[in-house]
């Protein structure tokens, strides 16, 4: 029995390199904006209309690549996925303008969609559902090292260009691919082949969309995210705009806040977990955390008062560090209310969710932030959490969705 669940977390664990590199393809650009921005010519809202393009194509492919998924099945699902956005993230590199660079982020956005769905469908068929909370966070690793990771290639920017940086992380994804095919023919998922095999009638795959609890938990998921938005984005622009942190010196600094979010998704796991192992239903357990990190959250509203770059950072780890809490049990009640089979385009529709969060609020961030105005920004994105706790209140499991039931693991052969 050990033996499997370190197996079982040894084949997620790798899957979930993928997200690092999911992740660290997108914060380049996040981490590198400033020096972008002055040689391409273009200002914060400029930059929240390329934030706003990766965002729409995110969400216009989620529910296809969630479908794809389901339909064709994990492995064939996410290695075309990687393809698909290590290209994308080498041609950014080849950009010369404004309407290039927007078109590369707008493939990009297009393959990583894939990312967030692949990992829950995964999550679904190698873990236990008390896990799964935890699985989650431990997503969260690997897409915040992948935003920790990112701040180290300034260096390589400053000495060989930003376009190097772009080029060099593309051709990462190409190595994992065949490592991922070697470790899951190593380690078969704990579910029988007739769990796994992938759901090939069309109605039934996309009945789901229209069930109300599914609608429930892509309205509260547009209310969370964007805390997690903003800081996934604009922490390096913050602190050069509001701090008048250099770029070069912006980077003892932005590293910190995804580090701290990674606490943040486990404690978020831990709490649900505590509570479904006292017996307490996973939904139960999952809005009870949601609720903590919301009031956890208000922490954001000091933000504004922060007297210099320390403070700040320290502060926005924190939100991010609640963000992260909440955010973990919502990605884990598609799988509780849905069973592994369906999960793919469950959760990529809390993903299309968050890319037309996105899409809408990027734009109006950097507007914001080009006027001045971040207590705004801040008090934009620190009150809907409370409505998303609320919205998942009026969650059920639908008639024949039940939450998944555990089952016993086979013997071992």
């Amino acid at each position: 029995m050990t033996s499997s669940f370190s197996l079982r977390w040894v084949a997620v664990s790798v899957f979930i390199l993928s997200s690092t590199l999911n992740y660290l393809d997108r914060q380049i650009l996040n981490v590198l904006a400033p020096l972008i921005m002055s040689q391409m010519h273009f200002n914060q809202t400029g930059f929240g209309f390329l934030i706003s393009t990766f965002s729409v194509a995110y969400a216009a492919s989620s529910l296809l690549t969630g479908w794809i998924l389901d339909r064709f099945g994990v492995n064939r699902g996410i290695c075309a996925a990687v393809t698909w956005w290590s290209i994308s993230a080498i041609s950014t590199g080849l950009v010369r303008s404004f309407p290039g660079l927007a078109v590369c982020r707008g493939a990009l956005g297009i393959g990583e969609s894939a990312g967030v769905p692949a990992v829950g469908k995964l999550n679904g068929i190698y873990l236990r559902p008390g896990e799964r909370a935890l699985g989650a966070a431990v997503n969260q690793i690997g897409l915040t090292l992948g935003a920790a990771i990112a701040p180290l290639w300034i260096g390589v920017a400053l000495a060989r260009g930003w376009r190097a940086p772009f080029m060099i992380t593309g051709l990462l994804g190409f190595l994992w691919i065949p490592l991922w095919l070697v470790v899951s023919r190593a380690i078969p998922p704990r579910y029988a082949a007739a769990e796994l095999a992938p759901a090939r009638d069309r109605t039934t795959v996309f009945r789901i969309l229209r069930e109300r609890t599914l609608l429930l938990l892509v309205l509260a998921n547009v209310l969370w995210m964007a805390g997690y938005s903003l800081w996934s984005n604009w922490t390096t622009l913050y602190l050069v705009q509001v701090h008048h942190l250099t770029l070069q010196q912006s980077a003892h600094y932005v590293w910190v806040p995804p580090l701290i979010s990674n606490l943040g998704g486990f404690f978020g796991g831990w709490l649900s977990w505590c509570w479904i192992k006292k017996a307490v239903d996973p939904l139960a357990s999952r809005r009870r955390a949601v609720w903590v990190s919301a009031f956890g959250s208000l922490v954001t509203l000091l933000l504004p008062l922060a007297p210099d770059p320390r403070w700040a950072t320290a502060i926005i780890s924190l939100s991010f560090f609640f963000a992260l809490a909440g955010s973990v049990n919502i990605y884990a009640l598609p799988i509780d209310l849905f069973g592994p089979q369906r999960s793919g385009m469950a959760i990529a529709a809390l993903t299309f969710a968050f890319g037309v969060l996105q899409t809408v609020i990027s734009p109006i961030i950097g507007f914001l932030a080009d006027h001045k105005l971040y207590t705004e920004v801040v008090w934009i994105v620190t009150i809907p959490l409370f409505l998303a706790a609320a919205v998942l209140m009026g969650c059920r499991p639908a008639t024949r969705d039940r939450i998944f039931e555990e089952k016993p693991e086979p013997a071992a052969r």
